[in-house]
Formats: C-alpha cells, sequence, structure tokens
C-alpha cells in the first residue's frame, strides 16, 4: 500500500483529498504541525507528497527544498497560484508537477498513479529505495543522513556506510572483518584501531537523535546493532 501525505492547510481540501484517496486504496497522513513538515515526513516516511504553497510559517517551496536535502521522493504542488512564475519555482524548488486549484481528483489520481509508475514501478529506472527503515530509523542513502523521530543527523561515508552495513544485520554479529572489507579496499593497510575509533563517533552521534547503547561491543566476534530505540525509555535521558 503506498503513503500519500497531504501538506494543506485547507481543511475542507484536505478532507476531501483524504477521504477520496483512501477509498482508492491509499493510506494516507494530513499534516498536523505546520512548523515542522520535514519531522512530519521523518515520521511518515511516504511514497509521495502532496504541497500546498500557501502554508504556515513557510510556505511549499521552503519545505520542498528541505525535503530534498534527504530524500527524492515525488512531491506533487497542488496550489490556488497559477503564474508561470509559480510553477517555475515549484520545479526549481524540486517538485515533480504542479496542479491548479479548483482541479479534478480524477486529474490529481492520474498524477499521483503516474509518478508512482515512474518511481517505484514499472517504469522505474532505479527501483532501489532512497531510504533504508528499521523501526522508525531512517536511513537516507544519498544524503548519509540518519533521522529518528523528527531529529537527524548527518555522518561521516565510513560512518554511514558502517551503520548500514549493521542495520542490514541488525540484531546479529557482523565480525570485525567482514566490516572492514566494507569500509577499505585495502584492509591490510588499515590499523584495527580505526574500526573502533569509528564505531566510538557513530555511537557520539547516534545519541544526538537520542539513540543510546545500539551499537554492541562482542568481544573477539564484532559488532551488533540492538534495536534499543523501539524498546528503550527516552525520558530517561
Amino acid at each position: 500500500m503506498y503513503k500519500i501525505l497531504i501538506v494543506e492547510d485547507d481543511k475542507k481540501i484536505e478532507r476531501l483529498v483524504e477521504k477520496k484517496l483512501e477509498q482508492y486504496g491509499y493510506e494516507v497522513t494530513v499534516v498536523t504541525n505546520y512548523s515542522d513538515i520535514r519531522g512530519e515526513y521523518l515520521k511518515t516516511n511516504p511514497h509521495v507528497i502532496l504541497m500546498d504553497i500557501n502554508l504556515p510559517n513557510f510556505d511549499g517551496f521552503f519545505w520542498c527544498r528541505e525535503i530534498r536535502k534527504m530524500s527524492k521522493v515525488p512531491i506533487l504542488f497542488i496550489s490556488a497560484r497559477f503564474s508561470d512564475m509559480d510553477q517555475v519555482m515549484a520545479i526549481e524548488s524540486g517538485g515533480d508537477d504542479y496542479i491548479i486549484k479548483p482541479f479534478s481528483f480524477e486529474v490529481l489520481l492520474a498524477k499521483i498513479k503516474s509518478v508512482i509508475r515512474r518511481t517505484y514501478g514499472e517504469y522505474s529506472k532505479n527501483k532501489e529505495k532512497d531510504i533504508y527503515e528499521i523501526d522508525g530509523l531512517h536511513l537516507y542513502m544519498s544524503h548519509n543522513v540518519v533521522g529518528f523521530q523528527g531529529k537527524e543527523i548527518e555522518l561521516s561515508k565510513k560512518e554511514f556506510a558502517l551503520l548500514y552495513k549493521l542495520a542490514k544485520n541488525v540484531e546479529q554479529i557482523v565480525n570485525r572483518e567482514e566490516l572492514l572489507e566494507e569500509l577499505w579496499d585495502e584492509i591490510e593497510f588499515v590499523d584495527d584501531n580505526t574500526l573502533s575509533v569509528n564505531v566510538t563517533r557513530l555511537r557520539r552521534k547516534l545519541e544526538e537523535i537520542h539513540i543510546y547503547d545500539a551499537i554492541e561491543t562482542k568481544r573477539g566476534q564484532g559488532y551488533l546493532l540492538s534495536k534499543t530505540w523501539v524498546t528503550g525509555d527516552l525520558n530517561e535521558y
């Protein structure tokens, strides 16, 4: 089931579109916190975003650019603005299409289906997801960014590769040799202590988004990523 995030402050339009899309089998979420739409995106991880331009605090162009820093998720602008400049700004901000209000729901539905086919379906050149997600922890593959509960951090290339390797084997031990081979081409020239340093740095950065003690050291073996962010109580930190 494809997920749609609606960013629209006109409640009448919001409810109508939400109801119609749900009738066609989409999982729909509507934004309620207009001051942190990027955070709403991180929590929802939708396949498509429907974005109005006139919004409280910051406009849709701003939020489109913010989301583009971490994801290539399709963004369809829906707005009463009809000038050529608005449509140009939508495209330059990273939007995939532009629909002018009032609009036909059939046209909106056709555009949603089309962008899903291009991005995820039969017409997609690259079906590999830009986001790797485990129980609310999001790894943004093209930007080396990790997100959790609306917070995010940027990792170095090595740190991200290390976390991704552990995430693909979550709750399983990954031995040191395998990690060294994953991160460095010529492991014979890499000091074993270098891996330990990278693990320590990664742990500290994960703490910035309130993920504690997730990377466990298994002496004589390697490391294990434990899903502490699922069972832990953030209030205790």
